[in-house]
């Protein structure tokens, strides 16, 4: 008598061909972001803020509304130039934005004193243990 499993893998044999279960990882980190992708972020959201038009900014900077839409979507890195003209064009200080991206990327609020805005010679440091300040000296 002919076997009619004969030839044919068995049941045993179909299950240890199937892939064994991965163990148990942690998640992989995730990703961080592009310098590109926040500075657009910050600089849509000031537009945003002030209502003014994608045009209306395009056009007080100088430089296209698609590309300037680009820049805002985190796909194209401007220059030192464009980004100067931009920030002229939303009458904000490139360094405040800077700043904002900054909070953005490390992901917390932490104060931010500037010196130009303080109005005294001495900042008195946050007492110990209060939580980050960040302080940005320029000369």
């Amino acid at each position: 008598m002919l076997d009619p499993m004969a030839g044919r893998p068995g049941r045993q044999d179909r299950l240890s061909a199937l892939p064994l279960p991965a163990p148990h990882l942690p998640p992989p980190p995730r990703p961080r972001p592009l310098l590109r992708t926040t500075l657009g972020e910050v600089l849509r959201r000031t537009r945003q803020e002030q209502g003014r038009t994608l045009a209306d900014v395009a056009r007080v900077a100088k430089v296209s509304m698609p590309y300037l839409s680009e820049v805002e979507r985190g796909l194209k890195e401007a220059s030192s130039e464009v980004l100067a003209a931009i920030c002229d064009a939303l009458d904000v200080e490139l360094a405040d934005v800077l700043i904002e991206v900054g909070r953005d990327l490390v992901g917390r609020a932490a104060p931010v004193f500037r010196l130009d805005s303080i109005g005294g010679d001495r900042i008195s440091p946050p007492a110990r243990g209060s939580g980050g300040a960040q302080c940005l000296l320029a000369a």
